[in-house]
């Protein structure tokens, strides 16, 4: 392996994040990974990576690193501006990098996050099967210590590439932008049936708006009415990623990559593979509506998303 790129300026959070840690939520270890698996899932084919090769999830931007050998890189997620060595570059697009170049990721309101992929993958001792960073659980990331990434931290890569992935980018009839107005897929689950006929329809029935109340394990969500008649909490069970849960306050709270493997609230569904990577994005006071989903059309989705980026889990 050979050392390709020093953090210079980590921003608010940076993360080393691969496409997570499975079969241990029976022990209390979540799943961790991308927040945008979208977005992370086509950087590493657009790179010609495997799907779980390790990526660096940028939040909020404001992101420098110089890069210690000849790459090529993509940066992929929220459209916020980058430039290498000054010179303004577009993201979802591969570009390569020679050593002692600099990437600088910058900000705006596109978004949350953004996925810096290099050719290879980053790499590190994996903890459980992962190298994904839970900070919570103080597992995974370059030190294996769930520790997020700091100024100094140098990461390395296996190094070769083809040359004629250079330029490479999603086709024009991939969309990448987010919507301005999302509609997120929402599929009936958990305790739907507790719920009553006028809260489902109220849940689909009226705009929702991310809270700053918001980070890796889940999102706390704002509608001008509360759901009605909640039902009463419950002996706490399993929680899968994107479930949203509502407590008593009738305001649901959506469970992200880093949420705990156990909750006591009801649950009304799970959100869409595309829903999850959407709300991912959106920062507080973005505004959306859920609408509901049958759980085959949600499994089909799923299923072409896999073989299309050769997941295998």
């Amino acid at each position: 392996m050979t050392e390709v790129l020093e953090i210079t300026q980590p921003g608010l959070l940076a993360t080393l994040q691969d496409f997570g840690r499975f079969g241990h939520q029976a022990q209390g270890v979540t799943e961790g990974g991308p927040m945008d698996e979208r977005a992370f899932l086509w950087a590493n084919r657009l790179l010609g990576n495997s799907y779980n090769a390790a990526q660096i999830e940028i939040t909020l931007g404001q992101f420098k690193a110089k890069f210690r050998h000849t790459t090529l890189f993509v940066v992929t997620g929220a459209e916020f501006p980058l430039s290498l060595n000054g010179n303004s570059i577009k993201s979802w697009r591969v570009y390569q990098a020679q050593a002692g170049d600099t990437l600088s990721v910058g900000h705006n309101d596109s978004g949350l996050r953004s996925y810096l992929a290099v050719s290879g993958g980053f790499r590190a001792e994996p903890v459980l099967g992962s190298v994904a960073t839970v900070v919570r659980d103080g597992l995974g990331g370059l030190q294996q210590q769930g520790k997020p990434l700091a100024k100094g931290d140098v990461l390395a890569a296996e190094v070769g590439f083809a040359k004629t992935l250079e330029s490479r980018r999603p086709s024009s009839s991939v969309v990448t932008a987010i919507p301005s107005r999302p509609v997120l897929d929402l599929i009936p689950a958990g305790q739907i049936q507790q719920f009553s006929t006028a809260a489902r329809q109220l849940l689909v029935g009226q705009t929702y708006q991310v809270t700053n109340k918001q980070d890796r394990m889940g999102v706390r969500l704002q509608g001008q009415h509360p759901l009605p008649q909640v039902p009463a909490s419950m002996i706490s069970e399993p929680l899968p990623m994107g479930s949203v849960q509502v407590p008593a306050d009738g305001q649901p709270i959506v469970m992200m990559n880093d949420h705990q493997t156990l909750g006591g609230y009801p649950k009304i569904g799970v959100l869409s593979w595309t829903a999850r990577s959407i709300l991912a994005q959106l920062p507080a006071g973005r505004k959306f509506q859920f609408r509901w989903l049958e759980l085959a059309e949600a499994q089909r989705e799923l299923r072409q998303v896999w073989r299309f980026f050769n997941v295998m889990r």
